[in-house]
């Protein structure tokens, strides 16, 4: 008779096969690799002031005019950089929260964690007159307390996806509640400066801002591709995780909270953008086919969603009209939220 396995020759097992990629995925991974490239370049290089394919390569070479390194290097590059880290912080967030919880709905900007942040961002800009690096240490804090508070009162002996869920969106509406408080009493300058930075986007992007954000990640993607061995263990369902050695709460908790830390700092520099943790995973995964944690594909389509949607702010609106990048990516999202939660029930199942 064949001898049952032991836990640690199948965690070892599911460890060396996480490690090789299917075929499909690392085409999906190139071509939107490619895509990213090709999106990016256009940000960069198109505008009032366009710079053509040569001078824009001689330019990052360090060999453009003086006129085309202010254009390149101040004021493109970046709002490009930043678009980058962040789509990346937030796509991956949100694949994190989406296969740790095992529900579609466990985004950010759905269960009250990016509302948080906008909470915590409008009080110290219409209560304390706060701006700059107060208003975004301000929006990391009240990310990461809402979500300690979410986490805390969805604890029964564990945390359940559907009671996150469900604590989460309540926590939400709470929260909007609050923030439509603030705006109706706070000064209408003000007010306007929090409306810009609640709908999001990445424009004013500063090289010091820049560097946080990607100190940050430096920290907490290598943190992911360590962990990423349990995630696929943790996919398989508590109890198999369980039985493959896997600490299910704990690594649970602390994959949460690296998530919540990642959307955290994304938001604190770039507002909450809409959606953008939100579909990012779903797409990749529809791309890439199901079985895959597609965290790879998920942090570039949230690349291109954030490129993607600031570039048609800039350029898409007649005359000289811009709009945050928020604006683009809710016109993208909701439409999914919509499909979503028409399609959930179809079968007469709950969520």
């Amino acid at each position: 008779m064949a001898s049952i396995p032991r836990a640690d020759t199948v965690g070892r097992s599911t460890r060396a096969a996480s490690r090789r990629l299917p075929p499909r995925e690392r085409w999906v991974i190139g071509i939107l690799s490619g895509l990213v490239i090709v999106v990016a370049g256009f940000a960069v290089a198109v505008g009032a002031y366009t710079l053509s394919v040569p001078d824009l390569v001689a330019t990052l070479l360090g060999q453009g005019t003086r006129a085309d390194n202010v254009i390149v290097f101040r004021l493109r590059l970046p709002r490009v950089a930043l678009g980058i880290l962040v789509g990346v912080a937030f796509a991956v967030a949100g694949a994190l929260f989406q296969t740790l919880l095992r529900n579609p709905l466990a985004s950010p900007d759905i269960i009250g964690i990016s509302q948080g942040a906008s909470v915590s961002a409008a009080t110290a800009i219409l209560i304390f007159g706060a701006g700059g690096a107060v208003v975004s240490l301000s929006a990391f804090g009240g990310a990461l307390g809402v979500a300690a508070a979410i986490y805390l009162l969805s604890w029964r002996n564990g945390v359940s996806g559907y009671r996150f869920v469900l604590i989460g969106v309540g926590a939400a509406f709470l929260l909007q509640s609050v923030l439509g408080y603030l705006l109706t009493r706070g000064d209408v300058r003000e007010v306007s400066q929090a409306l810009v930075w609640m709908v999001g986007g990445v424009g004013g992007a500063e090289w010091s801002e820049i560097v946080v954000v990607a100190s940050s990640l430096a920290v907490l993607l290598p943190t992911v591709a360590v962990l990423a061995s349990r995630l696929r263990m943790l996919q398989l369902g508590d109890d198999a995780a369980g039985g493959l050695g896997v600490p299910v709460e704990l690594t649970r908790m602390f994959l949460l909270v690296v998530a919540v830390a990642m959307c955290a700092v994304a938001t604190a520099f770039v507002g909450p953008i809409a959606f953008v943790a939100f579909v990012s995973a779903p797409i990749a995964r529809r791309i890439v086919g199901t079985g895959s944690l597609a965290l790879l594909p998920s942090a570039l389509v949230g690349i291109v969603l954030v490129l993607g949607a600031d570039f048609v702010a800039q350029h898409a609106l007649p005359g000289e009209l811009q709009v945050p990048a928020g604006i683009i990516t809710g016109i993208i999202g909701a439409p999914y939220l919509l499909w979503l939660l028409a399609t959930a029930d179809r079968g007469g199942r709950g969520a």
